[in-house]
């Protein structure tokens, strides 16, 4: 039996924009533009990795604003879930990893819509919803008592 890999996605909005990554050469997604993407290292809290996977695919500092949901994931990846997390942009420029990214770019709706190169279908998906306010985003709620850690309750 494999285990479950959980993996975090995050839509990190600045103003009007959503941040987008293309993903390099050798990835399973080469050349597609997606939301920042990957795995929870383990005794990571998915939102420190979401945190730290955008920082590193970008260069961008989010916080975390809410749960946008858990998407079982399909063929190659069966076996893994993502978790989405809606962000805001804290600090810093699109900046390529040059490792797993080769482009990071902020879209506003329009240029999202002109864009010519292929966009992952769930990114491309999530990034429609978010610009069409259609989508529903779960705080975490301060008076949880497990607060200060994140609960999405």
């Amino acid at each position: 039996m494999h285990k479950t890999i959980v993996c975090v996605g995050t839509v990190v909005r600045r103003a009007d924009e959503i941040l987008l990554v293309r993903q390099s050469a050798g990835h399973s997604l080469e050349g597609q533009w997606t939301i920042p993407w990957g795995q929870v290292d383990q005794g990571e809290s998915p939102t420190a990795a979401a945190l730290r996977e955008t920082k590193e695919e970008s260069g961008i500092i989010a916080e975390v604003e809410g749960l946008l949901g858990i998407q079982e994931l399909p063929e190659p990846w069966t076996g893994m879930i993502g978790i989405l997390f809606l962000c805001r942009h804290l600090d810093g420029e699109p900046e390529p990893d040059k490792r797993e990214t080769d482009a990071a770019a902020y879209f506003d709706r329009d240029a999202f819509e002109k864009l010519s190169a292929t966009r992952e279908a769930l990114s491309h998906w999530l990034v429609e919803r978010v610009f069409g306010s259609n989508y529903v985003s779960l705080q975490s709620d301060a008076s949880n008592p497990f607060s200060p850690s994140a609960g999405y309750l």
